[in-house]
């Protein structure tokens, strides 16, 4: 915590980054709430600092008995402080489900591509994905039907027509998606046939350009320490 004698008087331009957080965090507590939404907590703060405001949000969350929302795009932040992982595109619900199905069997192409983005510190294996293809739409015109359709590799014409229901497409993990992913690497017989019929789609309504078909990756699951062993609950 930060001491009153000390920081009470200043102001926020005079206090840290890692301080300025602390107070928020203070004030968000000052009403013993049940649910703390953590909105890009540790985005601006050094590698050390989002350390020590991560094993903060743990210690706090099970003293006070909360349940934690924690909004980042780090996706080596959120999987080590997460439960549960929900996936968002364009306002809508990519996948969820529980933390290490989804990061080591992501069933949406959406939650693949960002996954495969990642660089791998590995100088034997210095793989980098492909880059998710085509632009991204207009949140205020977002595409018909599965609004990742226009960058999509796997789309088809179903994807445009139809919006995806979220399914349970195996026990604790959930996805929106015509064709999910089934395990690492390995699709369904109806999701090879949509790749094989679609090799590239364009947006009918120009949200995006052709995409190409992506390259064959394995994701793999890290060794690496992570910062905070504690899981609360996660969002990207």
């Amino acid at each position: 915590g930060l001491g009153g004698e000390r920081f009470g008087d200043l102001l926020p331009r005079q206090l840290s980054g890692g301080q300025a957080q602390r107070v928020a965090i203070g004030r968000a507590l000052a009403l013993k709430p049940q649910l703390l939404i953590c909105d890009e907590p540790v985005s601006a703060l050094d590698v050390s600092v989002q350390a020590q405001i991560l094993n903060l949000i743990e210690e706090l969350k099970a003293e006070y008995h909360l349940t934690v929302v924690f909004i980042a795009h780090d996706l080596g932040v959120v999987r080590a402080v997460s439960d549960n992982v929900l996936v968002m595109y364009l306002g809508k619900v990519c996948e969820f489900g529980d933390a290490d199905l989804v990061y080591d069997n992501p069933a949406h192409p959406y939650t693949r591509a960002l996954l495969d983005s990642v660089p791998r510190a590995d100088p034997d294996n210095p793989f980098h994905g492909p880059a998710i293809q085509g632009d991204l739409p207009s949140p205020l015109a977002p595409p018909t039907g599965c609004r990742f359709r226009t960058r999509c590799p796997l789309a088809t014409p179903k994807c445009a027509d139809e919006e995806p229901q979220t399914r349970e497409v195996r026990p604790g993990q959930y996805a929106a998606c015509h064709y999910p992913l089934v395990t690492d690497s390995i699709v369904t017989t109806e999701t090879q046939a949509a790749a094989a019929a679609a090799p590239a789609v364009s947006a009918a309504d120009g949200a995006g350009r052709p995409v190409q078909a992506p390259a064959k990756s394995v994701l793999t699951k890290g060794d690496g320490e992570k910062t905070a062993e504690p899981r609360a609950t996660g969002a990207d």
